[in-house]
């Protein structure tokens, strides 16, 4: 899908130098994925310290073969 945005040309120069992109739009796809995925993280990490656990809960039992 074809988008026109207008984005600081300084700042898509840096990015794809940085980068070592071969275009912009590699550049800005690397640079939407990284946010993305950031969002999503800082989203866990407003989960913390809502999150029952069992204390009894033997996780190295788990984790061990048959």
């Amino acid at each position: 899908m074809p988008t026109n945005l207008a984005i600081d040309d300084t700042l898509i120069q840096e990015a794809v130098r940085v980068g070592h992109h071969k275009t912009k739009k590699a550049a800005v796809t690397v640079a939407l994925n990284e946010y993305i995925q950031r969002r999503k993280q800082q989203e866990i990490i407003a989960c913390f310290g809502r999150i029952d656990y069992d204390p009894a809960h033997d996780y190295k039992k788990q984790r061990s073969r048959p």
